[in-house]
């Protein structure tokens, strides 16, 4: 493990990346040069190994611990370690998910300049929260029509009901002044969606629950919802802490929420993805684990973590010119540590 350069656990692209983890009840640690995860059986204990090079996140739940040597095998390869609750739900005592961020002064600067550089000016920063709205409902699109699935489930994108509430939110969306009328804008079209989705997977009486079903019965929609989410947050906020940019700086849930932009890149892909796999995984009964790799397999059907850093891309150089963009894009500083 001595012998490996950090560079030699980074050589795939973090917006190439295909896994994700949430583990539960399982002891992480280094052996042989390599990062793997202990369970304990009746009669064995079985080890798996982590692919940590082509790795983004990795969520540790109930029951978990961690070793020195596996974390710092985890930091050389630039995967970020997330200590949660059950499900992927926020810790009791802790404030979200506690993220422990590989340290490396050689991250790009561009992308937190070009952020700098209109983040402090109230309107350019309403104008940047719109951008992000408009790529949601395209990312939305994008998949709701190219899916024969979820068309057989009922989510039609050209369906009547969504094609009004989009109109309803396009409008309001332009007219809105402050971040404060976008998030009520963004509020009415979730609940929209919700309400489509429980109608067509027969899930009735659906209501919004945040609380971890460990503590409160809310309904396998609500659960795999929260489970979903969280697992969002995880590749928004790789996607930010690879391109540099501090997850304080939000352009749309405020400037006083913690970790408040992680929440806005995650809602690029959350409607499109999340939120029908969520009610249709518990209208089939699925396991946690069944709709955990339903989701995943989603994420890098789509290539989720593509689009958020094209998104987060294309805002932080928004003022930038051509040739200042192509010299960024072929030294491909924003994805290459």
């Amino acid at each position: 493990m001595d012998d490996l350069a950090p560079s030699d656990l980074k050589a795939i692209l973090h917006s190439k990346r295909a896994n994700l983890y949430y583990l539960e009840y399982c002891r992480v640690m280094q052996k042989d040069g390599r990062v793997l995860y202990l369970t304990e059986a009746t009669k064995e204990n079985l080890y798996f190994n982590i692919p940590i090079a082509n790795t983004t996140v990795l969520l540790l739940g109930n029951g978990t611990s961690i070793t020195q040597a596996a974390m710092r095998m985890l930091a050389q390869a630039g995967v970020l370690v997330g200590f949660c609750g059950g499900g992927g739900t926020p810790l009791y005592m802790g404030n979200e998910i506690e993220w422990f961020t590989p340290q490396n002064e050689y991250r790009p600067t561009e992308y937190l300049q070009g952020w700098m550089g209109f983040w402090f000016d109230d309107d350019k920063r309403l104008a940047a929260a719109k951008t992000f709205q408009h790529a949601r409902i395209d990312f939305l699109k994008h998949v709701w029509q190219k899916n024969r699935d979820l068309k057989t489930e009922g989510f039609d994108f050209d369906d009547n009901t969504i094609q009004n509430a989009l109109n309803s939110f396009f409008t309001r969306t332009e007219k809105a002044i402050n971040s404060q009328e976008l998030l009520l804008t963004e509020a009415q079209l979730t609940k929209v969606l919700y309400k489509y989705a429980a109608d067509a997977t027969q899930n009735e009486g659906f209501k919004r629950q945040y609380q971890s079903s460990r503590t409160l019965d809310i309904g396998k929609a609500n659960d795999f919802l929260n489970h979903g989410n969280y697992l969002a947050y995880g590749l928004a906020a790789c996607t930010l802490w690879v391109l540099g940019i501090p997850h304080g700086f939000a352009v749309m849930h405020g400037k006083t929420r913690r970790g408040a932009l992680v929440f806005d890149i995650a809602d690029l892909i959350k409607d499109a993805l999340v939120l029908p796999w969520a009610f249709i995984c518990a209208k089939e009964s699925a396991t946690e684990q069944e709709f955990r790799q339903q989701i995943l397999q989603a994420f890098t059907d789509y290539k989720a973590l593509d689009y958020m850093f094209e998104q987060v891309k294309k805002v932080a150089l928004q003022n930038s010119s051509k040739e200042q963009i192509d010299a960024i894009e072929n030294n491909q500083a924003g994805d290459q540590l």
